[in-house]
C-alpha cells in the first residue's frame, strides 16, 4: 500500500473541526463564504476531500494548525443551553468559557432545566468513545422529585417504566438519598441516555422532577466545582476515562455473543 493511500482522508469541513476550528456547521459556513483555501485554492464545497497529514488549510489567509487537545469539566447551571448559538437568544455554555480556551464541543448534552457535570473537548474521537451507545460510560444523577419515595418506587424505575409516548425507560441503579414531607432526592444511574430519559421516566409514573443534577460520568465526579465554573481534567482523570473505555471494549470482545434482553 502506498504512502498516499495510508494518509487519512476526510471532508474539508470535518477537517477544520478536527483541527479545532469550530463546529462542523460553522466550518461549512466559512467554506461556502469563500473564506477557506486548500493548498492556496478557495474551495466552497464542505465535503471536498482533504489529507490532513499533507494538505495546507487556511482561513482568512491564516494557516490552520491543530489546536492542543483540551478536555474540560464544567458545572453547568440550570437555564443554560449546550449549543454554540441559540436562535432564542438564551445563554449558552460557551458564555461560561474563558476566551483563551480553544474551541471545544460538549460531549453529549444536558437540557436547559438540568445542571451539573458536562464534558467539553476538541477531540472528537474521544468524545465519540465517551458518548457512543455501545461504549458510553454510566452517568450518575441526583434527582429531586415531587413525591415521597419508597422502596417500591426505587424498584419500579429499575424494572422499567412505560412512558406516555410509548417508550420503555429504566435506570441501571436507583437509591434514596434523603427525603422530606413532600419531596425526595434520589440517586439514579443510567447506562443509556435517551432524550429527557429521567424526566420522561418519572412522568410515566405521574411524578414531577424538580431538579436534576448530573454528578458523575464513569469515574469522573463533579466534586466541589462551583456552579458555572470549568476546569481541565487532570492527567489521572483523563487516563481513568480512557481505561474505563478500554475495559468496556475488552468486555465486549470477551463477553457473550448475545447480551440478555432485560
Amino acid at each position: 500500500m502506498s504512502g498516499e493511500q495510508t494518509l487519512r482522508r476526510t471532508g474539508l469541513a470535518r477537517a477544520l473541526s478536527k483541527l479545532g476550528h469550530g463546529s462542523r456547521s460553522r466550518a461549512s459556513a466559512l467554506i461556502r463564504a469563500g473564506r477557506v483555501r486548500l493548498n492556496g485554492v478557495i474551495r466552497r464545497d464542505p465535503e471536498h476531500p482533504v489529507h490532513l497529514e499533507k494538505d495546507r488549510i487556511e482561513v482568512d489567509g491564516k494557516r490552520v494548525a491543530a489546536a492542543a487537545k483540551a478536555y474540560l469539566l464544567l458545572n453547568k447551571p440550570r437555564g443554560v443551553v449546550t449549543t454554540a448559538a441559540d436562535e432564542k437568544g438564551r445563554d449558552t455554555v460557551y458564555g461560561l468559557l474563558h476566551p483563551s480556551l480553544p474551541w471545544v464541543a460538549p460531549v453529549g448534552r444536558l437540557d436547559k432545566a438540568s445542571e451539573g457535570l458536562l464534558l467539553l473537548t476538541n477531540d472528537p474521537e474521544w468524545a465519540a468513545g465517551v458518548s457512543a451507545p455501545k461504549t458510553h460510560l454510566d452517568k450518575t444523577y441526583h434527582v429531586q422529585i415531587r413525591s415521597v419515595a419508597d422502596a417500591g418506587l426505587v424498584e419500579s424505575v429499575v424494572k422499567g417504566v412505560q412512558t406516555q409516548d410509548g417508550d420503555f425507560l429504566l435506570a441501571k441503579k436507583s437509591r434514596i438519598l434523603r427525603g422530606g414531607e413532600r419531596n425526595t432526592w434520589l440517586e439514579i444511574v443510567l447506562d443509556e441516555g435517551k432524550n429527557r430519559h429521567i424526566r420522561r421516566m418519572f412522568e410515566g409514573l405521574g411524578i414531577e422532577v424538580l431538579r436534576l443534577v448530573r454528578v458523575g460520568i464513569g469515574p469522573l465526579t463533579l466534586g466541589k466545582l462551583p456552579k458555572g465554573c470549568c476546569r481541565p481534567l487532570t492527567v489521572a482523570e483523563k487516563e481513568s476515562v480512557d481505561e474505563a473505555l478500554r475495559e468496556h471494549a475488552r468486555k465486549q470482545l470477551t463477553g457473550p455473543r448475545h447480551s440478555a434482553v432485560r
